[in-house]
């Protein structure tokens, strides 16, 4: 039965945030908002709204662990599963100054994230200035990318998502709609996940640095696939950077206002790290516009598959009991 509630709930999750995008798209289309906003909230949102809700509910179900192995799990996903898989399926150039702007900005809230997870738990506090932060940096991308609009990373975005509704009422029934299955779907999943934690001994945060992490990354998966197919390579890696971004800022942020997140020793100690490692990689290639080619995005993936691993095999220093 476990298994059933992560599987539906994984599914009406994914579902729901796809209809989430679409109607949210639409509407915002619909009301005159431009493409750059929609790319820059929207879109952003929209595409993270697997990671926020579940880390969300798993805060209110006093599951914190799962909350915060959500996010650290989601990111080292991003950059080497998501990104690896894409340059395996073509290699990926970038050549938008804006990424540079994009990683660094990952590399700070990274760092800030870790430094902050050093003293033992995310407050209220921190959730405020995670959540301030973001708001910050989508102020400042609106003022500069405005500047050169046909260079804005976030307004290409928006043409990126398909089946976007073309009435007003079509597009309010898929946003609210989508918003319903979200929330169901993440309240299933959470529960399917500590169930699953429970019956085989192991720790929350294993489960959410994996099963559910990889989970809520499918949308980025996808939406990396069709760009890379598309040739859009730096759309592709402004989607890992800006859901990287929003994953500490804005999921993290949400989940430490709902609820203390306390940090588990274990994962400050090696998951963290691991975090910061993939986005080290990553930047020089952001920066000197280097080819991300196959045989980087290979290595990639076996260290995924390897971080995987060693939460299930006690590499990490978690204890396999919840």
């Amino acid at each position: 039965m476990m298994f059933v509630l992560v599987v539906v709930g994984l599914v009406i999750l994914l579902v729901g945030a796809e209809f989430l995008v679409r109607g949210a798209v639409g509407l915002a289309s619909r009301l005159g908002v431009s493409k750059l906003v929609i790319g820059l909230t929207v879109v952003a949102f929209g595409t993270s709204a697997p990671e926020l809700v579940v880390s969300v509910t798993a805060s209110l179900r006093g599951a914190s662990e799962i909350a915060l192995g959500n996010v650290v799990g989601s990111n080292v996903c991003n950059i080497m599963m998501v990104l690896g898989a894409a340059a395996i399926v073509r290699p990926i150039v970038c050549t938008t100054p804006w990424l540079v702007r994009d990683g660094i900005s990952v590399l700070a809230a990274t760092v800030l994230m870790i430094v902050i997870g050093a003293l033992g738990e995310y407050t209220a506090v921190h959730g405020v200035l995670f959540l301030t932060l973001l708001a910050l940096f989508l102020y400042y991308c609106y003022h500069t990318e405005r500047r050169a609009p046909a260079r804005a990373t976030h307004a290409s975005e928006v043409d990126e998502v398909s089946g976007v509704p073309s009435t007003t009422a079509y597009a309010a029934g898929l946003l609210f709609g989508g918003l319903i299955a979200v929330v169901v779907g993440s309240e299933l999943l959470v529960m399917g996940a500590i169930d699953i934690a429970r019956f085989f001994g192991v720790s929350e945060s294993a489960i959410g640095l994996t099963l559910i992490a990889f989970g809520t990354s499918l949308p980025e998966l996808a939406t990396v696939l069709v760009a890379v197919a598309r040739g859009h390579d730096d759309i592709a890696a402004g989607n890992v950077l800006g859901s990287n971004l929003f994953n500490i800022l804005g999921v993290l942020g949400a989940a430490a206002i709902t609820a203390p997140v306390p940090v588990v020793p274990a994962m400050l100690t090696f998951d963290f790290w691991i975090m910061l490692g993939a986005v080290l990689v990553l930047l020089p290639y952001m920066i000197s516009g280097r080819k991300l080619g196959r045989v980087t995005g290979t290595v990639f993936v076996i260290v995924y598959v390897g971080f995987v691993a060693a939460q299930f095999l006690g590499f990490s220093g978690m204890p396999n009991h919840v």
